[in-house]
Order: structure tokens, then C-alpha cells, then sequence
């Protein structure tokens, strides 16, 4: 059961990563950038902090957040609580990519609420998702797997 719904978890991050690529393209964003920028369009966070709530490494996240910067779509700011780890979001040209996504990215969640047969199904798929995520990090936590 284990290996099965795992397996499922990979296939569904392949299709929500071809999803997400085909709906950032217009805006100018990979998948990536627009997770990154996803993460701060409402606060900015520190990189490690945006590494945390996405569940992948610090590095990775720096490496798309330098690429962000390069290209105008999002900043440095100061950190008032830490002199080194910088704050990271959006600049006006970031939130504009952004909220291009939106049209887009709304229609096709309503197609894929209707493919399950409408909202609480798919509000149910969140909550079992959300459930497995917890208690993969409470395990994880407990004993790690490497430990």
C-alpha cells in the first residue's frame, strides 16, 4: 500500500509540474518560479524560509531566487530580523507575472473540480493529502528514515 500511494504521489507531482508548466509559460515563468514566487507574493520570507513551507532544499530555492532577481521579477529586501538572510519577494513586474496566471489557473481548476465531480471531492482529496503530508512529517521527525 505503501509503495502504491507513493508511486501515485510521484505521478501526481509529474502532472501537477506539467500543468503548472503549461500555465506559467504565457506569463513568462517556469513551474518553478512561479512555486517560488507563490511562496512570498503575500510576505516576503527568507530563502530557507520559502525552502521549509515548499519541503525542498535551501539551495535549490537560492538557485530560482538569484534567476528571479536577475530577471526583475523579484528582490532582496533587509531582513529587520536577521542581518544576513535577506527577505526575498515579488517586484511589481513579479506580481504582474503572477496575477497573469490567474484567469488561466482558475479555469482549469474549475475543470478539474468538475472532472471529480465538484468541489467537496476535491476539498476531500485535500484533506487526505493534507493528512498523509502530516504524518509523513511526523514520522519523519520522529525517525527519520536516514537516522
Amino acid at each position: 500500500m505503501f509503495s502504491g500511494t507513493a508511486l501515485t504521489a510521484f505521478r501526481l507531482n509529474g502532472q501537477f509540474l506539467s500543468v503548472a508548466e503549461g500555465l506559467a509559460r504565457p506569463a513568462g515563468l517556469t513551474a518553478a518560479w512561479w512555486q517560488v514566487l507563490g511562496a512570498v507574493v503575500d510576505e516576503p520570507l527568507p530563502v530557507s524560509g520559502i525552502a521549509r513551507a515548499m519541503g525542498i532544499s535551501r539551495q535549490s530555492v537560492q538557485r530560482i531566487a538569484d534567476l528571479l532577481v536577475e530577471r526583475g521579477l523579484a528582490a532582496y529586501e533587509p531582513n529587520p530580523a536577521h542581518r544576513r538572510a535577506k527577505l526575498f519577494g515579488p517586484t511589481a513586474e513579479g506580481r504582474e507575472a503572477m496575477r497573469a496566471i490567474g484567469p488561466d489557473h482558475a479555469a482549469f481548476a474549475d475543470r478539474l473540480s468538475e472532472a471529480l465531480g465538484g468541489d467537496g471531492e476535491l476539498a476531500r482529496a485535500l484533506a487526505a493529502l493534507s493528512r498523509l503530508s502530516e504524518a509523513l512529517d511526523r514520522l519523519e521527525a520522529e525517525n527519520p528514515p536516514n537516522g
